[in-house]
């Protein structure tokens, strides 16, 4: 007999997953409590959305229709927390601009994506006003003077505060298609101009509701509760924050937005508001943990996800020292981002040190609705033993479709039906997943594979090393050799017996193979950097290209 299926009634409503749902129930639990802007503004949850109400209306009045890109030059604030909510549940696309990349390249996404209105800082004014005359699709600008008495530039609408006090709190946000496009944003480290990416309502619904599913499930994984603080360490031009604002603000917790990132205001902020969770990568924790050196500012029961590069053992451990938790995730522009979060299945006492920051610093397993698999060059699955090492393919409700307008590279994004992450990794019989190398900074010497990020992490070890990072460089007898390219400490000497002391000892180990013996290094000021904060391996292969092999090197 065939299973019959009860008759929906007449009035049932069918939500759709959009943004605006995100938002049900916050007031009945959280209407009171507070999302905090550095040390000049808080609101109430219940004032945050007649705000959001607010901007929709302003935008409305500007001219802005469902499908139409709104675009946000901006630093980390209520503002643009406003704009995460307003422009998708009006049914627009909010453009979160990266305001580190070059101007010219500002200037191509903003094209690329057809950007209509424009709200703008005003520490971005001259930038503004640079690019204006090459974008005509711009309708409307919106200056947020971010409380600057000096006037508004004549080429802008009129001041963000002053004209969305004067808008309607009461917007008709209505359902639509779940799957209409929510927001988009270009990724940066690739060759020519960046490439578009963009997600749907329905993906960002189901990336909040799966990236909240781990918070507090894991020992080892920092967790993001209702009764925690929360202030976002990571551009929220940068993959929506890494999805972490929605989650806040569906969950009601009090929110302190940072702004222009300084070191001592951050501390401060974390100290006056008792902030418990952040997220960053790991050259914004150091900087936070020289700043509460130089301030005395206290970090203890501070929690830190840290993405965009390994964490080392090293810096979990100084983390650790001064009383933060901080743990290792995984995730890239195009998955939304989050797909592996530090885990740790069982409860028991770690055995020592090192087994600890073990568990933290793995780049994670994988949290709801994500598939994950390690394949060779023919797409055929490996073995998940924790060595055998291959491409990291994924597939999860919300990873990117496409690149906007670059089939080609769609293609090989999604080559085979699962999306290609250009990394290498292991997946042990527990499902932890450990990030090797880029397909494309892994060293190719003498037949062998070398690690990059795992030699890089040795040599930072090394006496007199503070900053290290390792790329590849041609070599006539070997193909490949690494370049160890180094930050020195203060008053440090530095050799290359000192270098390699961290690589000998692992190589005796059988840690690494004798392939990774250094056989040059070099010392710069800093190491580059590219807009999110990674180091740029990109530059690095630039500026010494021509490091060809001239040392025997002995392997």
């Amino acid at each position: 007999m065939p299973l019959r299926f009860a008759e929906p009634a007449p009035e049932v409503y069918h939500a759709p997953l959009t943004i605006r749902h995100l938002l049900a129930g916050v007031l009945t639990k959280a209407g009171n409590q507070q999302i905090v802007y550095r040390d000049q503004a808080a609101f109430t949850y219940r004032e945050f959305i007649d705000r959001v109400g607010r901007l929709a209306s302003l935008l409305e009045g500007l001219g802005t229709e469902q499908g139409m890109t709104v675009a946000v030059m901006d630093w980390d604030s209520h503002r643009y927390l406003e704009a995460y909510f307003a422009v998708p549940m009006m049914g627009a696309v909010l453009q979160t601009v990266n305001v580190r990349l070059p101007p010219p390249q500002i200037a191509y996404t903003l094209r690329h994506a057809n950007a209509e209105i424009l709200l703008v800082h005003r520490d971005f004014f001259p930038l503004a006003e640079a690019l204006l005359s090459s974008l005509p699709s711009i309708k409307s600008v919106i200056a947020i003077m971010d409380g600057c008495q000096d006037p508004v530039p004549d080429w802008a609408a009129g001041e963000y505060e002053r004209l969305s006090a004067a808008a309607s709190a009461d917007y008709p946000f209505a359902d639509f298609d779940e799957n209409a496009v929510a927001t988009t944003f270009y990724t940066t480290g690739t060759t020519g101009n960046p490439k578009g990416v963009c997600f749907t309502h329905r993906q960002l619904v189901l990336h909040t509701l799966a990236v909240a599913g781990p918070f507090g499930a894991s020992a080892a994984s920092p967790s993001l509760g209702v009764e925690d603080v929360y202030m976002p360490l990571t551009p929220m031009f940068h993959v929506h924050a890494w999805g972490v604002p929605y989650v806040a603000t569906m969950l009601g917790v009090k929110q302190v937005y940072p702004g222009r990132y300084d070191p001592a205001m951050i501390c401060r902020l974390r100290e006056e508001h008792q902030v418990t969770y952040s997220h960053c990568v790991p050259t914004v924790l150091e900087m936070v943990l020289k700043a509460a050196d130089e301030t005395g500012a206290d970090l203890t029961g501070w929690k830190m996800t840290t993405g965009g590069s390994a964490l080392s053992k090293s810096l979990c451990s100084e983390a650790r020292r001064r009383g933060m938790l901080s743990a290792a995730g995984y995730g890239m522009s195009e998955t939304c981002p989050t797909i592996l979060k530090a885990a740790r299945r069982t409860a028991a006492v770690f055995s020592d040190e090192d087994e600890m920051l073990s568990t933290y610093t793995i780049s994670g397993t994988s949290i709801p609705l994500v598939d994950i698999q390690i394949v060779d060059e023919g797409m055929k699955p490996l073995a998940h033993d924790g060595s055998t090492r291959g491409e990291l393919v994924l597939r999860a409700p919300w990873l990117t479709s496409s690149y906007v307008g670059d089939p080609k590279a769609s293609e090989a994004l999604w080559h085979g039906g699962w999306m290609h992450t250009q990394d290498i990794a292991t997946i042990d019989p527990h499902g932890n997943v450990q990030i090797r190398d880029r397909l494309k900074d892994v060293v190719k010497t003498g037949g062998e594979w070398v690690d990059s990020i795992q030699l890089e992490e040795l040599v930072a070890t090394a006496d007199g090393v503070a900053e290290a990072s390792v790329i590849a460089v041609p070599d006539p007898k070997w193909g490949e050799r690494p370049l160890a390219v180094v930050v020195s400490e203060p008053g440090a000497t530095l050799t290359l017996e000192i270098i390699n002391g961290p690589v000998e000892r692992a190589i005796a180990s059988g840690e690494v193979t004798r392939y990774a013996r250094l056989d040059r290094f070099k010392v710069v000021d800093q190491l580059p950097r590219t807009s999110v904060g990674k180091i740029d391996k990109k530059r690095l292969r630039a500026l010494f290209a021509e490091e060809a092999g001239s040392v025997e090197t002995g392997v």
